[in-house]
């Protein structure tokens, strides 16, 4: 009785089965963009970060007055 109240009836549900798999290759999927795009912004951050400090213009020092 017990197993027939949790679906063990024949094995394994294909359906649920078939929805794991999708979920997997789903977590799959989104850890590669996870991964893509992480790259991309440390590529954005880099550029930035050199274009900012091209973008600024030091005086020399002059000496202290004293």
């Amino acid at each position: 009785m017990a197993k027939a109240l949790l679906g063990y009836i024949g094995g394994p549900d294909p359906r649920v089965l078939a929805e794991m798999r999708r979920l997997q290759q789903r977590v799959q999927d989104l850890e590669t963009q996870l991964v893509r795009v992480q790259a991309e912004n440390d590529a954005l951050a880099a550029a930035r970060r050199d274009s900012v400090l091209e973008g600024i213009e030091v005086p020399k020092a002059e000496p202290a007055l004293t």
